[in-house]
């Protein structure tokens, strides 16, 4: 059982920035891929962003390539995700999740290991 704990959400304004880290209680935490996930009113939850066991693979939703940067920290078991010149459609609950893959040879998957979400607001 993996439990998650998202925080660092707020309100910023348009080309802020935020950090959002993500607490994992498991004593595996570095078994696991991690992944970073937005939902926006009325919209579908969506890929953000996820990062391999040991942080040597990221990937990233085209929309946020060169603005979000995914990280980990297995010693802390944390993953972050520094979003750096946020837009107004950037805002969303984002929700972390521990999953697999992400690696060159299996893309990310979900496992149903979800927090509970932060919100993240961009004002224009």
């Amino acid at each position: 059982q993996v439990q998650l704990v998202e925080s660092g959400g707020g309100l910023v304004q348009t080309g802020g920035s935020l950090r959002l880290s993500c607490a994992a209680s498991t004593v595996t935490f570095d078994s696991y891929a991690m992944g970073w996930f937005r939902q926006a009113p009325g919209k579908e939850r969506e890929f953000v962003a996820a990062i391999s066991w040991f942080g040597d693979y990221t990937y990233y939703k085209d929309s946020v390539k060169g603005r979000f940067t995914i990280s980990r920290d297995n010693a802390r078991n944390t993953v972050y995700l520094q979003m750096d010149s946020l837009k107004p459609e950037d805002t969303a609950v984002y929700y972390c999740n521990a999953g697999g893959g992400a690696t060159p040879s299996m893309s990310y998957y979900a496992m149903d290991y979800w927090g509970k979400g932060t919100l993240v607001t961009v004002s224009s």
